[in-house]
């Protein structure tokens, strides 16, 4: 499992996570919600270790991030991190991508040129995969990013954001069943980042909510709407738990007092 024990992040004098502590089981789909700035992607990246916490440590089955060269290497073979804006080489093919990022994980040749080839067609790029990067769109450039994030077959998966950066509906469909039937088969452990209450009903087993720097809430879709108390949608608990002043910010902008929005 991984484990976050009183984890404590911080940008010069601004504490960005203060003291988290959770469990995420193996075979399990994680949503880190909350708002802007409040901690998600610092979070996200002290798992990835390209961050490393003021205190407190994150564990990868027993095995504790930066605990030694031998150790964390290792666990860098089995972790793939996908940050929300990623690099990209830009005079590679999308392809050449691909084949690269299989490598780095440890397989071979002929299983990867299969796997990169059902990724490309899974994300429609079969036509731009022998193209230079810096000719795709951003659409097309988050897709070979989240095929690249795949093709490790990584038991760990943490994403930053995987619905976002111009992803077109067929790319939204694509990954989301991707994510769905990973998670559900036990397959890969998945944490990941997204505003949308949709998607976090179809794919959260449990989610996070991360609100000044604590973990308020770790529950499951349906212990939320529970705690929220309302029988209504993920949405409606959502904005109850985690934006509890947005229906009086839209009365006062739509002028329930008198005033109309100009």
């Amino acid at each position: 499992m991984i484990r976050v024990e009183n984890l404590t992040h911080h940008y010069g004098v601004r504490p960005v996570l203060l003291g988290v502590t959770m469990e995420i089981a193996d075979g399990e789909l994680v949503v880190l919600l909350g708002p802007n700035g409040m901690g998600k992607t610092t979070l996200l990246g002290c798992l990835a270790g390209v961050l490393w916490p003021h205190s407190g440590f994150v564990e990868f089955d027993g095995v504790r991030r930066r605990q030694s060269t031998d150790a964390e290497r290792g666990l860098r073979r089995r972790i793939a991190y996908l940050p929300d804006t990623a690099w990209l080489p830009p005079l590679r093919t999308g392809r050449e991508h691909l084949l690269a990022m299989g490598r780095l994980y440890g397989h071979d040749d002929l299983q990867l040129f299969d796997h990169s080839e059902r990724l490309l067609r899974l994300f429609h790029l079969e036509e731009r995969a022998d193209s230079p990067m810096s000719g795709y769109s951003t659409g097309q450039q988050k897709k070979i990013a989240l095929a690249g994030a795949l093709i490790t077959e990584a038991p760990y998966l943490l994403l930053d954001e995987p619905f976002s950066g111009g992803l077109d509906p067929a790319g939204i469909l694509a990954m989301k069943s991707v994510l769905k039937r990973l998670a559900s088969g036990g397959q890969r452990t998945i944490v990941l980042t997204t505003p949308v209450p949709e998607l976090v009903e179809e794919l959260a087993g449990r989610v996070a909510i991360i609100q000044d720097g604590r973990l308020t809430h770790y529950d499951t879709p349906a212990g939320l709407r529970a705690t929220a108390g309302t029988g209504a949608s993920l949405d409606d608990a959502l904005q109850q738990l985690v934006y509890p002043d947005t229906r009086t910010a839209l009365g006062d902008y739509f002028g329930d007092a008198g005033r109309g929005p100009r």
